[in-house]
């Protein structure tokens, strides 16, 4: 009973506290997202931080694969023990092809770099001989501040399981959950990467997806006409 409230109501204050207390003592607790964070429920990830929740209410951080985003308790449960993640089933006709997934990233405009501006110092004239001569003015470099630029933005488009989704972040904060888009949009984004090897491995894609399309079309049609027979058989003997 107790896993079923935690993956319907999300993390409870008692396991919030759990965590925090784990993350005190150097270990990073396991989770599993839950049916309201979307395309990755099922999932597993590690807690690695706990943000303060008066600034937003995405405030658990969990590593993700390679990415660590914030995370309101509601998206997430304890992971029990053993568990391993859900994974999607796997198709048995035609032969899946590997599913790519493709970045664009933004990286942050370089400040124009500041020349240091050096001040000279007039040297006085030179002791007469024998006598002990001033020490020589050090000519010092103003040094420069370099301004802190904005967090590198990433963008991820992804295909899985017949679906493109798009979600964005920038830095470790999350700006757009994987959220579902149309295929052509997803192509139209993709036309813009000049990368060998990705075009050919969207065709082979679009060309799976076709090809079930076909024959569900087929299916479809042939279920019709029986259905259309019947219907005039029933109106011949009425």
């Amino acid at each position: 009973m107790a896993a079923a409230r935690t993956a319907d109501q999300g993390l409870s204050t008692e396991e919030l506290q759990q965590i925090r207390d784990a993350l005190a003592g150097g270990r990073k607790p396991k989770v599993v997202f839950t049916e309201a964070a979307g395309q990755i429920a099922g999932q597993l990830g590690q807690v690695v931080e706990l943000t303060d929740p008066e600034v937003s209410e995405e405030w658990v951080v969990v590593r993700f694969g390679r990415d660590e985003l914030p995370f309101s308790p509601t998206d997430l449960a304890i992971a029990p023990k053993g568990a391993t993640g859900r994974r999607a089933p796997a198709r048995s006709e035609p032969e899946p092809v590997a599913e790519p997934e493709f970045k664009i990233v933004r990286e942050p405009v370089p400040v124009p770099r500041k020349e240091a501006a050096v001040t000279a110092v007039d040297t006085p004239p030179a002791s007469p001989a024998g006598g002990e001569g001033e020490p020589k003015p050090v000519r010092r470099a103003a040094k420069a501040t370099k301004p802190k630029g904005p967090a590198g933005l990433t963008v991820t488009l992804t295909y899985a399981d017949g679906e493109w989704t798009l979600a964005a972040a920038q830095g470790t904060k999350s700006l757009a959950k994987p959220y579902m888009i149309k295929p052509a949009e997803a192509l139209k984004m993709i036309a813009l990467i000049d990368v060998p090897g990705v075009h050919e491995a969207v065709e082979q894609i679009m060309a799976v997806e076709r090809r079930e399309a076909e024959q569900q079309a087929e299916k479809l049609r042939a279920e019709l006409a029986e259905i259309e027979a019947r219907l005039a058989e029933l109106r011949d003997a009425g």
